[in-house]
């Protein structure tokens, strides 16, 4: 299944996980200029090598994340959550035109609640394969 994890995200990275990895970049690099949000700065470059590499790994809920955290998704979501949101969404639509592109399209659905409320959450390896097998 390793094998099959690599393909895929290979294939991930050529058509829409770089430039969403740019994306969440560019966002934590304004959040660390920021200073005060850092954090949230952190968050988003976690998540910008999630997204280069997404296969063989999820994210789950961190069962200790408290009120902060949560406080912290809102504003996230207010100013770089949605935007980001919007950018698997439009990365999506291309991907579902070709056959090949429609696990990666839905993969990149799949990522927009993650885009939304990245804060309490982890990233963890599975030994899942592709789809939940």
């Amino acid at each position: 299944m390793k094998v099959v994890n690599f393909i895929l995200n290979v294939l991930w990275l050529i058509f829409c996980g770089f430039w969403m990895a740019i994306a969440y970049a560019i966002a934590g690099i304004i959040c660390c200029v920021l200073i005060i949000t850092i954090p949230f700065g952190i968050a988003a470059f976690r998540l910008a090598f999630f997204m280069l590499w997404p296969f063989g790994r999820t994210t789950v809920e961190k069962p200790d994340a408290g009120a902060a955290s949560c406080v912290g998704n809102v504003i996230w979501l207010v100013f770089a959550g949605w935007w980001l949101a919007i950018g698997h969404f439009l990365t999506s639509i291309p991907l579902f035109l070709s056959i090949i592109g429609i696990p990666f399209g839905w993969a990149n659905l799949k990522m927009i609640p993650v885009s939304l409320m990245p804060l309490g959450r982890e990233i963890v390896s599975t030994d899942e394969g592709f789809g939940g097998r």
